[in-house]
Protein backbone atom coordinates (compact mmCIF):
# COMPACT_ATOMS: atom_id res chain seq x y z
CA UNK A 1 0.00 0.00 0.00
CA UNK A 2 1.35 3.37 -0.94
CA UNK A 3 1.04 7.08 -0.40
CA UNK A 4 -1.31 8.52 -3.02
CA UNK A 5 -4.93 7.84 -3.98
CA UNK A 6 -6.42 9.84 -6.87
CA UNK A 7 -10.16 10.33 -7.36
CA UNK A 8 -11.78 11.74 -10.50
CA UNK A 9 -14.71 14.07 -9.85
CA UNK A 10 -17.23 15.90 -12.02
CA UNK A 11 -19.84 17.22 -9.60
CA UNK A 12 -22.25 14.30 -10.01
CA UNK A 13 -23.69 12.38 -7.08
CA UNK A 14 -21.87 9.23 -8.20
CA UNK A 15 -18.52 11.00 -8.21
CA UNK A 16 -19.16 12.26 -4.68
CA UNK A 17 -19.77 8.65 -3.62
CA UNK A 18 -16.44 7.85 -5.25
CA UNK A 19 -14.83 10.66 -3.23
CA UNK A 20 -16.07 9.14 0.01
CA UNK A 21 -14.79 5.70 -0.98
CA UNK A 22 -11.45 7.16 -2.08
CA UNK A 23 -11.10 9.07 1.20
CA UNK A 24 -11.57 5.84 3.15
CA UNK A 25 -9.04 4.11 0.90
CA UNK A 26 -6.54 6.88 1.61
CA UNK A 27 -7.20 6.58 5.34
CA UNK A 28 -6.64 2.81 5.28
CA UNK A 29 -3.41 3.24 3.36
CA UNK A 30 -2.25 6.29 5.35
CA UNK A 31 -2.00 8.01 2.00
CA UNK A 32 -2.67 11.45 0.58
CA UNK A 33 -5.86 11.96 -1.43
CA UNK A 34 -5.74 13.99 -4.65
CA UNK A 35 -9.09 15.20 -6.01
CA UNK A 36 -8.96 15.81 -9.78
CA UNK A 37 -11.47 17.36 -12.17
CA UNK A 38 -10.72 17.01 -15.90
CA UNK A 39 -12.30 19.23 -18.51
CA UNK A 40 -11.84 20.11 -22.16
CA UNK A 41 -11.92 23.72 -23.30
CA UNK A 42 -15.05 24.45 -25.32
CA UNK A 43 -14.90 26.35 -28.58
CA UNK A 44 -15.58 29.95 -27.52
CA UNK A 45 -15.14 33.40 -29.06
CA UNK A 46 -11.93 35.10 -28.05
CA UNK A 47 -13.92 37.83 -26.29
CA UNK A 48 -15.83 35.35 -24.09
CA UNK A 49 -13.30 33.72 -21.78
CA UNK A 50 -14.32 30.69 -19.78
CA UNK A 51 -15.26 31.38 -16.17
CA UNK A 52 -13.22 28.90 -14.07
CA UNK A 53 -15.34 29.39 -10.95
CA UNK A 54 -17.71 26.42 -11.53
CA UNK A 55 -14.73 24.15 -12.24
CA UNK A 56 -12.98 25.19 -9.06
CA UNK A 57 -16.21 24.75 -7.15
CA UNK A 58 -16.47 21.12 -8.29
CA UNK A 59 -13.11 20.15 -6.81
CA UNK A 60 -13.50 22.33 -3.74
CA UNK A 61 -16.84 20.75 -2.81
CA UNK A 62 -15.45 17.28 -3.45
CA UNK A 63 -12.39 17.98 -1.31
CA UNK A 64 -14.61 19.28 1.48
CA UNK A 65 -16.66 16.09 1.29
CA UNK A 66 -13.47 14.03 1.61
CA UNK A 67 -12.30 16.01 4.62
CA UNK A 68 -15.67 15.59 6.32
CA UNK A 69 -15.42 11.80 5.90
CA UNK A 70 -11.77 11.45 6.91
CA UNK A 71 -10.53 14.64 8.63
CA UNK A 72 -7.08 13.20 9.24
CA UNK A 73 -6.34 12.54 5.54
CA UNK A 74 -4.31 15.15 3.68
CA UNK A 75 -6.37 16.28 0.66
CA UNK A 76 -5.16 18.22 -2.38
CA UNK A 77 -7.18 19.31 -5.39
CA UNK A 78 -6.57 20.10 -9.05
CA UNK A 79 -8.44 21.19 -12.17
CA UNK A 80 -6.66 19.77 -15.21
CA UNK A 81 -7.29 20.53 -18.86
CA UNK A 82 -7.73 17.45 -21.03
CA UNK A 83 -9.73 14.34 -21.77
CA UNK A 84 -10.79 12.51 -18.62
CA UNK A 85 -9.05 9.25 -19.52
CA UNK A 86 -5.82 10.99 -20.55
CA UNK A 87 -5.79 13.12 -17.41
CA UNK A 88 -6.40 10.20 -15.05
CA UNK A 89 -3.90 7.98 -16.88
CA UNK A 90 -1.28 10.68 -16.32
CA UNK A 91 -2.31 10.94 -12.66
CA UNK A 92 -2.05 7.16 -12.30
CA UNK A 93 1.69 7.26 -12.96
CA UNK A 94 2.30 8.65 -9.48
CA UNK A 95 -0.70 7.04 -7.77
CA UNK A 96 -1.28 3.73 -6.04
CA UNK A 97 -5.00 3.70 -6.83
CA UNK A 98 -7.36 5.70 -9.06
CA UNK A 99 -11.02 5.85 -8.01
CA UNK A 100 -13.96 6.91 -10.20
CA UNK A 101 -17.74 6.77 -10.04
CA UNK A 102 -19.86 4.61 -12.34
CA UNK A 103 -21.44 7.48 -14.23
CA UNK A 104 -21.44 11.24 -14.22
CA UNK A 105 -21.56 14.38 -16.26
CA UNK A 106 -19.04 16.69 -17.82
CA UNK A 107 -15.70 15.05 -18.54
CA UNK A 108 -16.84 11.72 -17.15
CA UNK A 109 -20.20 11.44 -18.91
CA UNK A 110 -21.16 7.90 -19.87
CA UNK A 111 -18.33 6.44 -17.81
CA UNK A 112 -19.76 2.93 -17.92
CA UNK A 113 -21.95 3.27 -20.96
CA UNK A 114 -19.12 3.80 -23.43
CA UNK A 115 -15.43 3.12 -23.63
CA UNK A 116 -14.19 5.48 -20.89
CA UNK A 117 -14.00 3.05 -17.98
CA UNK A 118 -12.56 0.28 -20.13
CA UNK A 119 -10.00 2.67 -21.63
CA UNK A 120 -8.96 3.95 -18.22
CA UNK A 121 -8.58 0.44 -16.81
CA UNK A 122 -6.65 -0.61 -19.91
CA UNK A 123 -4.17 2.26 -19.76
CA UNK A 124 -3.86 3.16 -16.09
CA UNK A 125 -0.47 2.59 -14.53
CA UNK A 126 -2.09 1.52 -11.24
CA UNK A 127 -5.27 -0.30 -10.17
CA UNK A 128 -8.58 1.40 -10.97
CA UNK A 129 -11.57 1.19 -8.63
CA UNK A 130 -15.02 1.88 -10.08
CA UNK A 131 -17.39 2.64 -7.21
CA UNK A 132 -20.72 1.12 -8.09
CA UNK A 133 -23.27 -0.45 -5.77
CA UNK A 134 -22.64 0.16 -2.10
CA UNK A 135 -19.02 1.23 -1.54
CA UNK A 136 -18.94 0.19 2.09
CA UNK A 137 -20.25 -2.73 4.07
CA UNK A 138 -19.41 -6.03 5.65
CA UNK A 139 -18.82 -9.00 3.40
CA UNK A 140 -15.61 -10.32 1.87
CA UNK A 141 -13.38 -9.22 -0.96
CA UNK A 142 -14.19 -11.40 -3.95
CA UNK A 143 -11.11 -12.21 -6.02
CA UNK A 144 -11.54 -13.58 -9.53
CA UNK A 145 -8.88 -16.26 -10.07
CA UNK A 146 -7.93 -17.75 -13.43
CA UNK A 147 -4.33 -18.82 -12.83
CA UNK A 148 -2.85 -16.48 -15.45
CA UNK A 149 0.49 -14.70 -14.87
CA UNK A 150 -1.34 -11.39 -15.32
CA UNK A 151 -3.66 -12.31 -12.46
CA UNK A 152 -0.76 -12.34 -10.01
CA UNK A 153 -1.04 -8.57 -9.51
CA UNK A 154 -4.74 -8.88 -8.74
CA UNK A 155 -4.00 -11.53 -6.12
CA UNK A 156 -1.39 -9.30 -4.48
CA UNK A 157 -3.77 -6.34 -4.48
CA UNK A 158 -6.62 -8.38 -2.96
CA UNK A 159 -4.48 -9.66 -0.10
CA UNK A 160 -3.07 -6.22 0.72
CA UNK A 161 -6.56 -4.72 0.58
CA UNK A 162 -8.03 -7.44 2.77
CA UNK A 163 -5.30 -6.85 5.34
CA UNK A 164 -6.02 -3.12 5.68
CA UNK A 165 -9.79 -3.66 5.63
CA UNK A 166 -9.66 -6.49 8.16
CA UNK A 167 -11.83 -8.76 6.04
CA UNK A 168 -11.60 -12.14 4.36
CA UNK A 169 -11.08 -13.08 0.72
CA UNK A 170 -13.30 -15.37 -1.31
CA UNK A 171 -11.17 -16.60 -4.20
CA UNK A 172 -13.55 -17.56 -7.01
CA UNK A 173 -12.73 -19.66 -10.04
CA UNK A 174 -15.45 -20.38 -12.59
CA UNK A 175 -15.44 -23.36 -14.93
CA UNK A 176 -17.91 -24.90 -17.35
CA UNK A 177 -17.99 -28.71 -17.10
CA UNK A 178 -19.41 -29.14 -20.60
CA UNK A 179 -16.36 -27.44 -22.09
CA UNK A 180 -13.67 -28.77 -19.76
CA UNK A 181 -11.06 -31.23 -21.11
CA UNK A 182 -11.91 -34.87 -20.59
CA UNK A 183 -10.87 -36.21 -17.22
CA UNK A 184 -10.87 -32.85 -15.46
CA UNK A 185 -13.21 -31.82 -12.69
CA UNK A 186 -13.69 -29.36 -9.87
CA UNK A 187 -10.52 -30.64 -8.23
CA UNK A 188 -8.52 -29.14 -11.11
CA UNK A 189 -10.00 -25.76 -10.27
CA UNK A 190 -9.11 -26.22 -6.62
CA UNK A 191 -5.50 -26.90 -7.57
CA UNK A 192 -5.46 -23.85 -9.83
CA UNK A 193 -6.73 -21.59 -7.05
CA UNK A 194 -4.27 -23.02 -4.54
CA UNK A 195 -1.38 -22.45 -6.94
CA UNK A 196 -2.50 -18.90 -7.73
CA UNK A 197 -2.62 -18.00 -4.03
CA UNK A 198 0.58 -19.79 -3.05
CA UNK A 199 2.82 -17.81 -0.73
CA UNK A 200 0.31 -15.09 0.09
CA UNK A 201 -1.13 -16.71 3.20
CA UNK A 202 2.37 -16.76 4.72
CA UNK A 203 2.82 -13.05 3.97
CA UNK A 204 -0.66 -12.21 5.25
CA UNK A 205 -1.28 -14.67 8.10
CA UNK A 206 -4.21 -12.64 9.46
CA UNK A 207 -6.18 -12.78 6.20
CA UNK A 208 -8.68 -15.63 5.98
CA UNK A 209 -9.17 -17.08 2.49
CA UNK A 210 -12.01 -19.24 1.23
CA UNK A 211 -11.82 -21.05 -2.09
CA UNK A 212 -14.89 -21.30 -4.29
CA UNK A 213 -14.87 -23.29 -7.53
CA UNK A 214 -18.20 -22.61 -9.21
CA UNK A 215 -19.77 -24.23 -12.22
CA UNK A 216 -21.03 -21.65 -14.69
CA UNK A 217 -20.16 -18.79 -17.00
CA UNK A 218 -17.54 -16.52 -15.49
CA UNK A 219 -19.42 -13.27 -15.69
CA UNK A 220 -22.58 -14.78 -14.19
CA UNK A 221 -20.63 -16.40 -11.35
CA UNK A 222 -18.81 -13.16 -10.48
CA UNK A 223 -21.90 -10.98 -10.69
CA UNK A 224 -23.70 -13.35 -8.34
CA UNK A 225 -20.72 -13.37 -5.95
CA UNK A 226 -20.69 -9.57 -5.94
CA UNK A 227 -24.09 -9.49 -4.21
CA UNK A 228 -22.51 -10.26 -0.84
CA UNK A 229 -19.09 -8.63 -1.40
CA UNK A 230 -17.71 -5.29 -0.29
CA UNK A 231 -15.23 -5.26 -3.19
CA UNK A 232 -14.50 -7.31 -6.30
CA UNK A 233 -10.94 -7.59 -7.61
CA UNK A 234 -10.01 -8.88 -11.06
CA UNK A 235 -6.93 -8.79 -13.24
CA UNK A 236 -6.76 -6.70 -16.38
CA UNK A 237 -6.32 -9.69 -18.63
CA UNK A 238 -6.42 -13.43 -18.22
CA UNK A 239 -7.03 -16.75 -19.80
CA UNK A 240 -9.86 -19.24 -19.74
CA UNK A 241 -12.94 -17.59 -18.28
CA UNK A 242 -11.16 -14.24 -18.06
CA UNK A 243 -9.72 -14.17 -21.59
CA UNK A 244 -9.69 -10.63 -22.95
CA UNK A 245 -11.11 -9.26 -19.71
CA UNK A 246 -10.71 -5.58 -20.56
CA UNK A 247 -11.96 -5.89 -24.09
CA UNK A 248 -14.60 -8.59 -23.79
CA UNK A 249 -17.97 -9.32 -22.29
CA UNK A 250 -16.76 -10.21 -18.78
CA UNK A 251 -15.47 -6.74 -17.93
CA UNK A 252 -18.45 -5.10 -19.58
CA UNK A 253 -20.81 -7.25 -17.52
CA UNK A 254 -18.99 -6.51 -14.25
CA UNK A 255 -18.83 -2.78 -14.86
CA UNK A 256 -22.51 -2.67 -15.72
CA UNK A 257 -23.98 -5.20 -13.31
CA UNK A 258 -21.71 -5.87 -10.29
CA UNK A 259 -23.42 -5.11 -6.98
CA UNK A 260 -20.29 -3.72 -5.34
CA UNK A 261 -17.24 -1.64 -6.28
CA UNK A 262 -14.93 -3.30 -8.81
CA UNK A 263 -11.14 -2.90 -8.89
CA UNK A 264 -9.36 -3.80 -12.12
CA UNK A 265 -5.66 -4.42 -11.58
CA UNK A 266 -3.36 -3.81 -14.51
CA UNK A 267 -0.51 -1.71 -13.19
CA UNK A 268 1.28 -1.78 -9.88
CA UNK A 269 -0.65 -3.80 -7.30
Amino acid sequence: MGNLVVVGVDGSSSSLAAVEAAAREAQRRRAELRVVHAFSWPVRPMYAPLDPSPLNRVVTEAAQRARSVTPQVEVSEAVVTGDAVAVLEAESRAADLVVVGPRGMGGFIGMLLGSTAVSLAAHSQCPVMVVRGEPEGAGPIVLGVDGSPEGEKAVDFAFAEAAVRGTEIVAVHAWMPDYAPAGTGAESGERLVAQALAGRTERYPDVTVRHEVASGETREVLIEASKTAQLMVVGARGRGGFAGLLMGSVSQALLHHAHCPVTVVRGRA
